[in-house]
């Protein structure tokens, strides 16, 4: 080699520049420095192939030394040995240099290959899809200028294609399914980045941001896109953006463009400078035009677009441009469960934006989007109409109508027709058939076909059997009708469900000019009075009941038969209970069970507070006595409760628009319209699915219908307003609402109606037809009419509410100092006096001493019935709490207390974590061992520094006891003044995405997984259901109405529940009034069992016993014979120690105190606490387990002793627990105390965190399990069985420690294959396996001596209860306890016949031998007399 080149190593040597790489083989051959271009270039020499990836790492050394000058490196290759013998280490650095230009390539590149002929290199790709990669980069052009540059050869390069399977369209259709799976997976990924991301600073957005170039051409059809399209321009808006870091300090942003035709994912490789502009600019939801190369993903699957150019553009949006605005007074938003789309704040704040004054809510029979509407209202400053569209039930339909009261009639006709259809304007009469009574005799019949002088429609025909050719010859209805009603002149008209006749019959005489004037009787009406216990009042059915014959059933004349006999059968039974005037069989119908009567649509609006108060009464009365189906809003009811309220006559779904089209009498009519404060009409396109189903004949129709509505209104007086019946903001997003529909089943989901918001001119121009002035009338001026009648209201009173119990405050105070005194002494040392005494002024003054007590109540009434109480959150922050029994958790700094003469020394310098580490003592004044306690938890944690933090107190009962807990609140508080905490189930993403999926997948459909997840994204959040909270209960204060707050319910509208519920969810009002969570658990109901068995009181435990210490690290304490079972600590089956997870914690950490393990406990139940977090630091050696951050209070505590302000440190604790992170303000503040980098970047991980006094509370409960298990070793496992009998084999585990080794390692082998189940049942089996290895059995199950639900120590063992045997259910076990206690079985056939068990059963105790004594039979024979 030439003397002139220098060794690179010898230059960075000089310069102190450490490489860990070998760069031995390179020297410096030449250096240029250009002054004009600011530019060097340094030229590198080498005998051997030099890795690309060393290269770029040089250049980067002297980038970072040549600061401000552009650094350009490349390299020469000298005296290499023969081409195809280095060219294999070369194609790595010609793949690098790929992956660099193409940066899609990742997932393909390493599939390129390649072959050296003659002069030539062949690259072949093996699709379509590389190949164009390949070609549109020009990568053939620069491998070619590589070599040359870097090896002196001149080589022709050529992309082959030969290899490529033609399989680019195959790849997409294979990858279909997987890209939809992949898709969901995306969307959660997608949604969890930057959640929990703490508000950094940014740069301000400039909307003249451009990436790449600026965009001239016009944008494609993202639906036209395919794998041909090489380079796409697209226009739509951006959703879903995530940032993944990558190396070489770039950054991969991802997001999906959506132009409504269908979705792609775009991806950008970002260089630091680029990703700080992009990162700032480009945000959810803005408008943008790109241009990229369409290229499929290896990686992920599916096509995406490789970002070149983006250019940001204004959405142009619909507006409301109108001087004068409209104001909607028919709106529904996600809470019209499974029918609206968007929340209520995005329709609000579209109304803002639009300048319209007011916006109603009216949700489908509910109002569970009032808390949200509240908000909203007083977040934008809109007001708004807090209503309820409910369903009506016109209970005061009279079953005899239009009769003289006066008059006596004594005939009667009853009559049935069939018809073309359902419209008594557009179908036709088919055939009449009647029978005339008189004086309770059949006198006369009237049967006629008639030619309805059109075809029959097929599924008529098949209804009916009346056939087209069957009418042809027949005469028609003008010519039938004069017979007709000389046939029933005088008479009372009968039928059943008569309104559907009469209103045929009423259309063809208004056709002659004449008038139906007969009354009408109806049998439905009547059958549904006398007969409620019936399921269904169809005429066949009803028929049915009463013996009456009906062969031909939709033949007039057959039906009218036999409606006569119902009719003469009904009038007898009414005969025989005196009720034989008209007026008295009306009065019938108030005994009538309305529940399947026909319902309306009707719009209630609250007018004032009062209105609002009878609004949430009417709500909560058709959830809990008229709930069939939907919640049901009786006429009388709603006349009870209307003062207040304002109401609207809805949509074609209304009394009024349905009474329009079943043809009813002007009378009936007007009685309608007088019961209504306004009427509604809506855009005809709402109502097209009329004319579908061929209740109406065109848009003419229903132009007519809303014209007569408005006629109507100008002849009553009433307004008429314009309604949009919204159910979606734009019209492009009813394309959630038909996927949902779609899923529940609905046939014509794609046929929507454009129910989405319309501005003031939109609709306008819909009532054109009504003339330029009735339209402004009644979309502008009308709306505002109503909308100004209404006051603006609070749907949820501001302030609290606590319940009042008189002496509270004293009676806290007292309990209080009573116990302390007991405890520490008269007089209280000053740390205890100066602790008790901060909180109870901080509780007093806040209101807080009520639930102070009732929680004590709660506590000590279940003490007394003897069932210990747990606490959960941060309950035990409170010395209060501790001293009114509450919680046994004590937060006081660790301590020595004596029992006898009250001495007590307190350790305040932090040394110790938990007053149970500390060393015994005996007391130096008296002598007596003293007693250790004390947690070190602040207060504030529970109640902030101002007493401002709403307290939480959460208790945990015996689950069996749970419900005798949440009685004795209404003891305490009475009934109608406690109610449960009601929840609002919403869609999550997989639900979504089943609906999503089911919607592609059955209409054959296959769209882009960004797509898949756009629709996701707008189906999810939209009520499905409602439930209750596990323990949650709400108290109402005596001088308050539960209706102050919030309707009531059952839990999902289950009347069987028992329980009753608030109707909004517990969030929105539990600030408002008092929520107590009585939660049940299974730690209290073992540790009630296992005192049961060994006699031993929990409380006096010690929670520093050694032996049950060296469990959580330890096997040792077991003393297992069987050394081979695989564990490395005590702890399966205690809780909240027993998982794998907390397992391998406990192996990792190795605590060996209390406080430790209250560390370890805090550490699992938090989010990011441990995982990803602190396991990190334990294990790298960064920080230790007593540094790492484990339960909030670590923070806070933490923080004040750094030096930071109190409330300022309290406030970032608060912020880190709830996930929210840190500001860079709170940062910079933090260091400025010299707070760790690690501690800072701990805190900016974590999602969510346990408070100490929870972890204390549980730690203690599950230390007196393992001390049992430990030193009562069967009790324990008696108890474990007990409570996971519904996970026991009885019959398995029996056959042997051999079996259930078998049956683990069977299990184990499925991994992740595991059903629920069997996941339970290996929990259960590795326990029943450390049993056996500790030397313990179980006996067989015994017909006499097995409990039927809890597991015994036998003589030998462990007794496994009757229901342990698979098929034997708890029903049966008890039944069987119950029965052998009255006496013993004689026999198997005994046995059935009193337990009345299943074969199953039987089968079942029979293979397991517990019927080896008794004979088959009851039969005695010669031999055993």
């Amino acid at each position: 080699m030439n003397n002139t080149k220098i060794e690179l190593m010898q230059i960075l040597k000089k310069n102190h520049i450490l490489v860990d790489y070998d760069i031995d083989s390179i020297f410096v051959k030449k250096v240029k420095l250009n002054k004009n271009k600011n530019m060097i270039e340094i030229i590198l020499a080498s005998e051997s192939i030099v890795a690309e990836e060393i290269l770029d790492k040089i250049k980067s050394i002297f980038e970072s030394k040549f600061d401000g000058l552009n650094v350009l490196t490349s390299i020469k290759y000298d005296d290499l040995e023969e081409l195809d013998k280095i060219f294999n280490k070369y194609w790595n650095n010609i793949l690098y240099c790929i992956e660099k230009e193409i940066p899609s390539s990742t997932s393909w590149v390493k599939e390129l290959e390649y072959e050296i002929k003659n002069n030539s290199i062949k690259v072949f790709p093996t699709n379509e899809i590389i190949k164009f990669a390949l070609v549109s980069n020009r990568i053939d052009n620069k491998i070619k200028a590589k070599i040359i540059k870097e090896l002196n050869i001149e080589m022709n390069i050529i992309i082959d294609e030969s290899r490529i399977e033609d399989n680019g369209h195959e790849i997409i259709e294979n990858t279909i399914n997987e890209e939809k799976l992949i898709s969901l997976e995306t969307l959660n990924n997608n949604e969890k980045i930057g959640k929990n991301k703490p508000k950094q600073k940014k740069a301000s957005p400039n909307g003249n941001y451009i990436f790449g170039k600026k965009i001239e051409e016009e944008p494609m059809k993202i639906k036209d896109i395919t794998l041909n399209t090489g380079s796409a321009i697209v226009v739509g808006e951006v959703f879903q953006i995530e940032i993944r870091d990558i190396r070489g300090n770039r950054k991969l942003a991802i997001f999906n463009i959506t132009d409504l035709t269908d979705s792609i994912t775009v991806k950008v490789f970002l260089n630091e400078k680029q990703f700080e502009d992009f990162e700032t600019n480009i945000v959810k939801g803005l408008y943008v035009k790109i241009e990229g190369d369409v290229v499929f993903d290896n990686y992920s699957k599916y096509l995406v677009l490789m970002l070149k150019s983006l250019n940001i553009l204004e959405k142009q949006e619909r507006m409301d441009i109108a001087e004068e605005k409209r104001v909607e007074l028919h709106l529904h938003t996600q809470m019209s469960s499974m029918d609206g789309i968007n929340s209520f704040k995005k329709l609000a704040k579209r109304a803002k934006k639009w300048g319209h004054t007011a916006i109603a809510i009216t949700d489908h029979g509910v109002v569970q989007g009032f808390p949200e509407a509240m908000e909203v209202s007083q977040e934008l400053g809109i007001k708004v109409i807090y209503g309820v569209e409910g369903y009506l039930v016109n209970d005061k339909k009279p079953i005899i109508s239009n009769y003289d009261s006066e008059k006596d009639y004594d005939t009667f006709v009853v009559f049935d027709i069939e018809t073309t259809g359902l419209s008594p304007k557009n179908d036709m009469i088919t055939e009449i058939g009647a029978v005339k009574i008189e004086k309770g005799k059949a006198v006369g019949e009237f049967s006629q076909l008639i030619n309805p002088e059109r075809s029959i429609p097929n599924k008529i025909i098949n209804l009916t059997g009346i056939t087209n050719e069957m009418v042809k010859d027949k005469p028609t209805i003008q010519e039938v009708l004069p017979e007709f009603e000389s046939f029933i002149d005088g008479a009372v008209l009968v039928a059943h469900n008569a309104s559907f006749d009469i209103s045929f019959i009423r259309e063809q005489l208004a056709k002659l000019g004449k008038k139906l004037t007969n009354p009408v009787f109806d049998t439905l009406e009547l059958s549904r009075a006398l007969f409620p216990q019936l399921k269904s009042h169809r005429l066949n059915l009803v028929a049915k009941h009463l013996n009456v014959s009906l062969v031909n059933h939709h033949r007039a004349v057959d039906d009218a038969k036999a409606t006569s006999e119902i009719f003469l059968k009904s009038m007898d039974l009414l005969n025989k209970n005196g009720i034989t005037e008209f007026d008295k069989i009306n009065k019938l119908i108030e005994e009538k069970d309305i529940a399947k009567d026909e319902s309306y649509h009707i719009v209630i609006l609250a007018k004032n507070l009062t209105g609002l108060k009878n609004l949430y009464k009417l709500i909560s009365q058709s959830h809990l006595n008229y709930f069939y189906r939907k919640p049901r809003i009786p006429k009388t009811l709603l006349s009870n409760y209307r003062e207040g309220l304002i109401l609207g006559s809805a949509c074609e779904a209304g009394e009024l628009y349905k009474a329009i089209l079943k043809n009813k009498s002007y009378n009936e009519l007007q009685d309608i319209v007088n019961f209504y404060d306004y009427l509604e009409i809506q855009p005809l396109e709402n109502n097209m699915h009329l004319i579908r189903n061929g209740l109406v004949k065109g848009k003419e129709e229903l132009m007519a219908i809303n014209k007569k509505i408005v006629e109507m209104g100008e002849r009553f007086n009433k307004p008429v307003v314009a309604t949009g019946d919204v159910h979606f903001l734009d019209p492009e997003d009813e394309v959630y609402r038909r996927i949902l529909m779609f899923g529940q089943g609905y046939s014509d989901a794609d046929l929507q109606s454009p129910l989405y918001y319309k501005t003031t001119d939109e609709m306008l121009e819909e009532f054109g037809y009504l003339g330029q002035e009735k339209a402004k009338e009644v979309v502008v001026k009308n709306s505002n009419i109503i909308a100004n009648m209404v006051e603006e209201i609070d749907p949820i009173p501001k302030g609290t509410y606590p319940p009042v119990i008189e002496g509270a405050e004293k009676e806290l105070r007292k309990i209080t100092y009573n116990r302390a005194i007991e405890i520490y002494g008269d007089p209280l040392p000053n740390l205890v006096k100066e602790r008790l005494d901060k909180e109870l002024n901080s509780i007093i003054k806040n209101g807080y001493a009520v639930m102070y007590i009732i929680a004590q109540k709660l506590v000590w009434k279940s003490l007394e019935d003897g069932y210990l109480v747990g606490s959960r959150g941060s309950v035990g922050s409170s010395f209060v709490a501790t001293m009114s029994g509450i919680t046994e958790v004590n937060p006081l700094v660790p301590h020595y207390v004596c029992p006898s003469c009250k001495y007590s020394e307190f350790i305040e310098d932090g040394s110790i974590g938990s007053g149970i580490d500390l060393p015994d003592k005996d007391c130096p004044k008296c002598g007596e061992k003293m007693i250790k306690d004390g947690h070190d938890i602040p207060f504030e944690v529970f109640l902030g520094f101002e007493g401002d933090k709403e307290p939480d107190i959460d208790l945990n009962f015996a689950g069996e006891y749970q419900p005798s807990a949440h009685k004795y609140t209404e003891e305490l508080f009475g009934e109608g003044y406690v109610f449960r905490a009601g929840t609002i189930g919403t869609i999550a993403d997989k639900t979504a995405y089943g609906f999503v999926k089911k919607y592609h997948e059955e209409k054959g459909l296959n769209v882009h997984p960004a797509e898949i997840n756009r629709l996701v994204q707008g189906c999810t959040g939209i009520k499905r259901t409602s439930g209750q909270h596990p323990g949650g209960v709400m108290i109402v204060p005596k001088n308050k109405e539960i209706y102050d707050f919030t309707p009531i319910q059952y839990p999902a509208d289950d009347k069987k529940s028992g329980v009753i519920t608030t109707h909004f969810d517990y969030h929105s009002i539990s600030g408002r009034i008092l929520k107590l969570d009585i939660l049940g658990h299974d730690v209290p109901t073992i540790i009630r069992m296992l005192e049961e068995i060994t006699g031993v009181d929990p409380s006096k435990i010690p929670l520093d016993d050694k032996e049950t210490m060296e469990l959580f690290t330890s096997v040792k304490p077991l003393n297992m014979d069987d050394k081979e079972i695989n564990i490395e600590t005590g702890t399966l089956g205690i809780p909240e120690f027993g998982t794998k997870f907390v397992r391998q914690m406990l192996m990792d950490t190795k605590p060996t105190t209390f406080a430790e393990l209250v560390r370890i406990s805090g550490l699992s139940h938090g989010t990011d606490v441990w995982l990803n977090n602190a396991q990190n630091l334990v294990r790298n050696g960064i920080a230790s387990l007593k540094e790492v951050i484990s339960t909030r209070d670590d923070i806070m505590l933490y923080l004040i002793y750094s030096g930071l302000d109190k409330k300022r440190a309290f406030k970032i604790m608060e912020k880190v627990r709830k996930g929210k992170g840190l500001t860079d303000e709170d940062e910079e503040y933090m260091k400025r105390f010299n707070i760790p980098e690690w501690y800072i970047e701990s805190c900016k991980k974590i999602k969510y965190m346990f408070p100490k006094a929870h972890a204390v509370a549980y730690v203690m409960m599950s230390y007196r399990i393992a001390y049992f298990k430990v030193h009562h070793p069967e009790a324990f496992y008696a108890t474990y069985f007990t409570t996971k009998a519904q996970d026991f084999d009885a019959h398995l585990v029996l056959k042997g420690q051999e079996a259930v080794k078998e049956k683990i390692k069977e299990l184990e082998g499925l991994s992740n294959q595991m059903t629920a189940k069997e996941k339970n049942l290996l929990t259960v089996l590795e326990v029943v396996q450390e049993m056996y290895a500790r030397g313990f059995n179980f006996e067989k199950v015994d017909l006499y001596r097995s409990d039927s639900d809890r597991f015994l120590i036998g003589e030998n063992g462990i007794l496994p209860p009757l229901k342990s045997l698979e098929g034997v259910g708890e029903t049966a076990a008890r039944n069987i306890v119950k029965e052998r206690e009255n006496d013993k079985f004689l026999s198997i056939e005994d046995f059935v016949t009193r337990t009345k068990v299943s074969k199953t059963v039987v089968e079942a105790l029979r293979e397991h031998g517990c019927f080896s004594d008794l004979p088959e039979s009851n039969q005695i024979s010669l031999f055993n007399i």
